[in-house]
């Protein structure tokens, strides 16, 4: 079994433990976190620490799973490598370029496994939606957003969140991966817009962005996201990539919730439109939810170290979906372009 310890219990950090913990492929040795959490009853019964260096050092695990903020995942990712761990760390990777490339350089120069949690990556209705977009051709306008209208806990852990990282950069990872699978072409140029709309963050923070992205092939995208009570839940949740030859959407019933954590990688329909063809439908009313994909990431994560597994690509896709992100918070906050 992998000797697996969990670092970070709030939301995504109990859903990556309670995934190790329904998988015989993991033996979870420990759980840290900075204050005592409410743990669900699977894993009251895991030693919990409070101190991450005391708990590698001492309990030695063969995998470190982390769910902390942005902001400490670089430093995290790499002592548990140099310990001699493989990682599997949260997005993004990191809050800057160059702590994303020290833990890719940390993971190549000692041989460990690291996978970042690009959960829409496993999640099959998503893997349709790159197939059929690829298969009309491009180049491709990529229309994305996700937007929150959070209160009450949700805004608490977006307000945390936001210490360190604005939406733009905490989701739009996911949505400019979605993007590069789809082009397969280099981003090369950013540019973003944003607000601060709330005096509950910090005044250089902002709550609302967005941004377009060029790529080499011509193709352009645009990504929306927006945290916070006062955001609309109108047309928050768009998902929609057209081609010369017809367009991919996915289509949300009116009860989605924009604050509800499996409304993020639901599809519930793809729509599918080809010029001269008409459109239809296709159900996907059998996907998964927020935690069977926390369970297949873990799946995942068994099989790389088991089997293996090279994981150069996957780290080469993190770093540019991440170099995306921080281009456009870059250009959010000079008012100008960013050339990659």
């Amino acid at each position: 079994m992998i000797r697996t310890l969990v670092i970070g219990l709030g939301q995504m950090g109990i859903s990556h433990a309670l995934a190790c913990h329904a998988d015989p492929a993991f033996e979870i040795v420990g759980l840290v976190n900075r204050s005592t959490p409410d743990l669900p009853d699977a894993l009251r019964a895991y030693p919990l620490s409070h101190d991450y260096a005391e708990a590698l050092a001492r309990l030695k695990p063969d995998l470190v799973v982390i769910a902390t903020y942005s902001d400490s995942h670089a430093d995290y990712a790499v002592a548990a490598m140099r310990a001699g761990a493989h990682v599997f760390v949260e997005k993004p990777l990191a809050t800057t370029v160059a702590d994303a490339r020290r833990v890719v350089d940390c993971a190549q120069a000692t041989g460990r496994k690291l996978v970042v949690g690009y959960i829409l990556r496993h999640h099959p209705s998503w893997q349709r939606l790159i197939a059929e977009a690829r298969g009309l051709g491009g180049p491709w306008v990529f229309r994305l957003n996700l937007n929150q209208q959070s209160s009450g806990p949700s805004w608490e852990i977006h307000k945390a969140l936001m210490r360190t990282t604005p939406p733009i950069v905490d989701c739009g990872v996911h949505y400019v991966d979605v993007m590069c699978q789809i082009t397969d072409a280099a981003p090369v140029e950013v540019r973003g817009m944003g607000l601060r709309l709330s005096d509950e963050i910090a005044p250089e923070m902002y709550n609302y962005g967005h941004f377009q992205v060029l790529f080499a092939d011509g193709s352009v995208g645009w990504y929306e996201a927006g945290w916070g009570p006062m955001m609309s839940d109108t047309a928050f949740f768009v998902k929609d990539v057209v081609s010369p030859n017809g367009a991919v959407s996915i289509r949300m019933p009116d009860s989605a919730r924009s604050d509800d954590i499996d409304t993020h990688t639901k599809t519930s329909t793809l729509r599918i439109h080809r010029v001269g063809q008409g459109q239809r439908d296709l159900s996907m009313a059998s996907e998964p939810g927020h935690q069977q994909l926390c369970d297949t990431q873990a799946a995942f994560m068994a099989r790389a170290i088991v089997e293996n597994l090279d994981l150069t690509r996957h780290m080469i896709d993190a770093l540019r979906s991440l170099a995306v992100c921080l281009a456009a918070d870059e250009s959010v906050r000079t008012g100008a372009p960013v050339k990659l």
